[in-house]
């Protein structure tokens, strides 16, 4: 199957199948969704939503975070990966948004990669969730299900975005990111993805070339 077509009937199915997909995590506003992403690194949303709402509560703001200590922070970050160096950032991170930016998280992916603790993905997921940017974050799931489906061939997260982009509208860009960070939780798994179950077996290159041709050679011997 062709390249375009594959988006095409792709891009149908999860539009058919999952109309409504939005992060997992819990945020009111940008600076909330920053906060949020920046402790998700190496960390599932469900542990990041249950620290969330008491960090809220505590920093409701980027300037109560900028005069925040990183020992403050840490305790109530303690349970998330890394909490040591995401204090450090979540702190640097505010003290430049109230610094440099009017205590306004910026809209620009660019601009947004300036912040400490937020690179390229995290800038992504901040741009396309509150701004709706044309822009697709390539995470763990994003890379495994790109590259299984037969979406991408790439051995990195920034080719797989580029690959991505160019063939995906700009306009389904900001939820095709979401479709394909929930069907690599929930279905494409790691370790045992649910290929019987799977309605993109017709089009998945790694069921048709691997999972089926398996089972066939089993049944031979």
């Amino acid at each position: 199957m062709k390249k375009e077509r594959l988006y095409e009937k792709v891009l149908a199915w999860f539009g058919t199948h999952m109309p409504v997909a939005a992060s997992e995590l819990h945020y009111r506003n940008p600076y909330e969704l920053i906060v949020a992403v920046i402790l998700s690194a190496q960390c599932t949303d469900k542990r990041v939503n249950m620290v969330t709402p008491a960090f809220y509560g505590r920093f409701p703001t980027p300037q109560a975070l900028a005069g925040a200590t990183t020992e403050s922070i840490y305790e109530l970050i303690r349970s998330v990966s890394y909490p040591n160096s995401k204090a450090a950032h979540l702190k640097g991170m505010a003290e430049m948004l109230v610094r440099d930016f009017n205590a306004e998280v910026p809209s620009d992916v660019v601009q947004l990669q300036r912040l400490p603790g937020v690179g390229r993905k995290t800038a992504n997921v901040v741009a396309s969730v509150v701004f709706n940017r044309p822009v697709i974050a390539v995470d763990t799931h994003v890379f495994r299900v790109a590259n299984r489906i037969g979406l991408v061939d790439a051995t990195t997260p920034l080719e797989t975005e580029k690959q991505l982009t160019r063939h995906i509208p700009a306009d389904l860009r900001p939820i095709a990111h979401h479709w394909l960070i929930l069907h690599g939780r929930y279905v494409c798994t790691a370790r045992k993805p649910k290929c019987e179950t799977c309605g993109l077996q017709p089009y998945c290159r790694y069921f048709n070339e691997i999972v089926r041709q398996t089972k066939t050679a089993s049944t031979k011997v």
